[in-house]
């Protein structure tokens, strides 16, 4: 069987919103940014309401037809960072850290410290943010989303970039093809990110599972 996948639009807000702090409860990353279980589950959800805000206005969100797994992606200029949140030189991060928990400087933090490593200089596809539903997890449905359009970087000659946020999410990238893209990011007093680069494949993807892509 294949995996549906259409894209997302305005009304599947609150459905990413909550695929993403569900998916996200136990990763490393968001666990430095909202230490503490209580506090992380009262408040985690809204910066995943704001990334997900900013990807429907900029970028393209990619949801399995039954609603158990979504991808944001941003399309990046040659020449720019692209970085939806507004990058490493602008206000962005303070203004998604104002809206989000402005008490916390680890939400500005963390969008400062990934636009500053992140690549620029060739146009490329930014997987930002994966997030398959707890109950969903192992069924290749994250393969199949990002498969999606790593098939189509491979057809127009595009690379493609992400951070992995965890060990688990490294080598799941890695058998999609992507290569470590410098040393990990280590965050202060916290996890480490690994930027991760991958080039389009001349021949197409390889081994990847059967998909139904719809507009």
């Amino acid at each position: 069987m294949g995996v549906a996948i259409r894209t997302a639009g305005e009304g599947d807000r609150e459905l990413v919103v909550r695929l993403l702090d569900e998916a996200f409860q136990d990763d490393p990353v968001s666990g430095w940014v909202f230490p503490g279980e209580e506090y992380r589950r009262t408040t985690h959800h809204r910066l995943m309401a704001a990334f997900t805000g900013i990807v429907l206005a900029e970028g393209r969100i990619d949801v399995t037809e039954d609603g158990s797994a979504c991808a944001l992606w941003m399309s990046v200029p040659a020449d720019d960072h692209g970085e939806g949140d507004g990058g490493a030189d602008d206000d962005g991060p303070a203004q998604v850290r104002r809206a989000v928990d402005p008490e916390n400087g680890r939400v500005e933090l963390i969008g400062r410290l990934t636009a500053g490593i992140h690549p620029s200089g060739r146009a490329h596809e930014y997987l930002w943010m994966i997030g398959v539903a707890p109950g969903r997890q192992g069924e290749g449905l994250g393969t199949a989303l990002i498969g999606s359009v790593l098939d189509r970087c491979d057809r127009e000659g595009l690379p493609a970039y992400l951070e992995a946020s965890s060990e688990r999410s490294r080598r799941l990238y890695e058998r999609l093809g992507f290569a470590p893209a410098g040393e990990p990011l280590v965050l202060p007093d916290g996890p480490r990110m690994w930027p991760m680069w991958r080039e389009p494949r001349t021949t197409g993807s390889e081994g990847g599972p059967d998909r139904d892509v719809r507009p």
